[in-house]
């Protein structure tokens, strides 16, 4: 894929991601991965691009009154100090793409569940649970580089855990603050690496993908469709990934 293309594939991305709360980490690790080699310049790039696309879904989810911080606070204890020690760890070239793609393959399969309009019962969540939740999906988020609200939105969603716009509020927060602590953890490691000039582009890209995505969102607009073939597009490259890093299988 030539990488002059990437600007407009991640305007997409950031579309679809920003309509349900989404920064795009997990799409845009797929598609970087596909195109650069470098792995800690990935994931530099995709918390990067995160950050862009979900400060401008929260910045309209507070103007709009629909977060609930005592609601969401439990989440974020465990999730911001994890998120900083994932970035931390220093892993092979290997093992990070085979990680990654682990992650990935859940992510699809994350972003089909919360397409799927079917719903378990609603369950409560104690705090101790939030803690743990959080703290396991921001770990996470630190080592791959995606942000975790593309996890724990739509497991939230299929328990009627609270409104569907809380949730999609709280996810927004949620990869916002890990992205930030994932950056944090990449500087201290001393494994920050970007192409300055490609970083420049992707982020007006985004910026605009998630601005008319926001825009979207809340006129109601439906973006179902794009949200499949993006979640099919999550799973392809991670069973890629795992059959490329893990068995030496080229598809």
């Amino acid at each position: 894929m030539p990488i002059e293309y990437l600007p407009f594939i991640f305007f997409f991305i950031a579309l679809f991601y920003s309509s349900v709360g989404f920064g795009g980490g997990s799409s845009y690790l797929a598609i970087l991965s596909l195109v650069i080699t470098d792995f800690y310049e990935i994931r530099s790039t995709a918390l990067i691009l995160n950050i862009c696309v979900v400060t401008i879904g929260t910045t309209i989810y507070i103007k709009n009154g629909v977060l609930k911080p005592k609601l969401l606070w439990p989440f974020f204890v465990l999730s911001i100090p994890m998120a900083y020690l994932g970035a931390l760890v220093k892993l092979s070239q290997n093992a990070f793409f085979l990680l990654l793609g682990v992650a990935l393959l859940l992510a699809g399969i994350f972003m089909l569940l919360k397409l799927v309009q079917s719903r378990l019962e609603s369950v409560e969540f104690s705090n101790p649970k939030k803690l743990l939740l959080g703290g396991s999906i921001g770990l996470l988020s630190g080592i791959s580089g995606i942000g975790g609200g593309i996890f724990l939105s739509p497991i939230l969603n299929l328990l009627k855990w609270a409104d569907p716009r809380i949730i999609a509020s709280l996810a927004s927060v949620f990869i916002l603050v890990n992205s930030l602590a994932g950056l944090v953890g990449l500087n201290v490691a001393g494994t920050f690496r970007l192409d300055y000039d490609l970083v420049f582009k992707l982020i007006i890209a985004v910026v605009l993908g998630g601005s008319l995505g926001s825009y979207l969102s809340n006129k109601k607009f439906n973006l179902k469709i794009l949200g499949i073939l993006t979640a099919v597009l999550v799973f392809y490259v991670g069973l890629k990934l795992i059959l490329d890093h893990g068995f030496g299988i080229r598809i």
